[in-house]
């Protein structure tokens, strides 16, 4: 099919190589309206373990109450139950919104929901974090969140279990036994730390592989057996950097690709000199991310 025809299939219109493809918002635009987050950077070894708390990584949405609605990373609201936020205080809290292990989906599909499946909060869980707005160091903070916690006294809202980790190689058998359980990965919080929004040093993220999220800005037509349908994704990564993301789909992904603006996370190995991703593979599409 000609490159100018599959275009037009795909519901794009032709354009100069040069042309911008897509008017993407910059991180700050969309995200103006949404919880200002502390987020991770990704572990180096050699970082000085004894200043941080260790506690799994939960694959679920990112929860944020800000003391009167659920809401996530994005700043859409979470539509859940009546009774799974009855009683909770007026502070706010950080969390994940987690189905379980290996329970991605359901945690995704469940709090997407315009009306809230009953049967499906049935098997959420609030796992909190931390405490935005308390003031104090991620020490204090812990415990005033097992205090709250407790008062709260709902068991599907839980304080995330901290440990302490002493050196790297105890670092990563945890790691390792983590993933073995089905696990997604660990996450290290220093301990002197104050909340602070963006990402930084202060909540470090480790796991078994890279992987992050890339806003979808075309549909490449595809050649040869996926001719007449989605080939590859052009994506944008918040740096603002540009590249192809062709390997990781099925059939029915390549069929009914991703859209135009939505978030996508994808797997990599490393990055090459100029800072794009090596190896990267499509995973799957945020949905608590919101598309623009």
């Amino acid at each position: 099919m000609h490159r100018r025809r599959c275009l037009t299939w795909l519901g794009l219109a032709p354009l100069s190589p040069l042309t911008p493809l897509f008017p993407l918002a910059t991180p700050a635009a969309w995200a103006a309206d949404a919880p200002a987050l502390l987020l991770a950077n990704v572990y180096r070894p050699g970082m000085p373990l004894a200043d941080y708390w260790v506690s799994e990584k939960y694959d679920g949405v990112r929860g944020y109450w800000d003391g009167h609605t659920l809401r996530t990373r994005g700043g859409e609201t979470v539509a859940a139950p009546d009774w799974f936020t009855a009683q909770w205080p007026s502070t706010p809290m950080d969390g994940e919104l987690w189905a379980g292990r290996g329970r991605f989906s359901h945690a995704q599909s469940t709090t997407r929901q315009q009306r809230p499946d009953d049967a499906a909060w049935r098997q959420m869980r609030f796992m909190v974090f931390d405490l935005p707005q308390h003031g104090g160091t991620f020490d204090e903070r812990l415990a005033a969140l097992s205090a709250m916690v407790a008062g709260i006294g709902q068991p599907w809202v839980q304080a995330v279990p901290q440990k302490r980790v002493a050196t790297d190689a105890a670092l990563q058998a945890l790691l390792h036994r983590t993933v073995r359980a089905g696990g997604e990965g660990l996450m290290l919080h220093r301990g002197a730390s104050l909340y602070r929004s963006g990402r930084s040093d202060d909540l470090i993220k480790l796991k078994t592989h890279d992987d992050t999220e890339a806003r979808v800005v075309a549909h490449l037509p595809g050649k040869g057996k996926h001719e007449g349908r989605m080939g590859a994704l052009l994506v944008e990564m918040p740096s603002g950097q540009r590249f192809r993301l062709g390997a990781g789909f099925s059939d029915a992904d390549r069929d009914h690709p991703p859209s135009v603006g939505s978030w996508v996370t994808y797997r990599f190995r490393g990055t090459h000199d100029g800072g794009l991703p090596r190896f990267a593979s499509f995973v799957r599409v945020r949905e608590d991310m919101p598309a623009r």
